[in-house]
């Protein structure tokens, strides 16, 4: 009898389809909601956080326990079918690389001219309907954050750790509230948020599903 293919067929297999499958849940999901790693070379396993490197991807849900199950359970050797190299600082590697992402594309909306800071003009934006996501710094007051969103707790919210990080997408010392009119732009943002919340443990303020209307 003909013996059944292996995960790692399979995930050779879901390379080339329009879903991946997470290498310890199995679960099947779209590729920008999820994790990618290739191997280096040396075999080290490094993230492909835009998906784009050369090489067979390694796939894995963004989640905390999941990436943790990955490294200590030797689920990337047996994608890798050999042995490799796992960074002990993994997790802070991606989450780091996903803020600076997040950070990026900020600016990016800069200078498109489909972003605001400032709690004035966020209230502005909101008030007269133009936001289609907020941004807000971790480490801003958490009053004031509630007072931003009076009315409008059904916005979309992408949460960066610090205001001086969020700051410098604006050329500015700090900021600790930002407003992104809808588009893709704002999509990538909040794909990329709902990720590092995953990995973080954090939760995600206004996370109803609305990707039809930021698209």
């Amino acid at each position: 009898m003909r013996d059944m293919e292996t995960d790692a067929d399979q995930d050779r297999d879901d390379e080339r389809g329009p879903l991946r499958r997470c290498i310890v849940t199995r679960d099947r999901a779209a590729p920008e909601t999820m994790l990618r790693f290739v191997l280096s070379p040396d075999r080290i396993v490094t993230p492909d956080l835009s998906a784009r490197l050369p090489g067979r991807g390694i796939w894995l849900s963004a989640r905390r326990d999941v990436l943790e199950t990955a490294r200590t359970r030797g689920a990337f050797a047996r994608a890798a079918r050999g042995q490799v190299v796992v960074p002990p600082d993994l997790d802070k590697i991606l989450e780091a690389g996903l803020v600076r992402r997040m950070l990026e594309t900020v600016g990016l909306a800069r200078r498109a001219g489909q972003v605001t800071y400032g709690f004035a003009k966020v209230r502005e934006w909101i008030t007269g309907g133009r936001a289609g996501l907020i941004i807000q710094a971790e480490d801003g007051s958490p009053d004031e954050r509630t007072r931003l969103l009076s009315g409008a707790r059904d916005l979309p919210i992408a949460v960066v750790p610090t205001a001086a990080g969020l700051g410098a997408a604006f050329g500015r010392d700090h900021v600790v509230h930002a407003a992104m009119s809808c588009g893709e732009l704002a999509r990538r943002v909040r794909v990329d948020n709902e990720r590092y919340a995953g990995l973080s443990g954090r939760a995600v303020p206004g996370s109803a599903d609305r990707s039809t209307e930021l698209g």
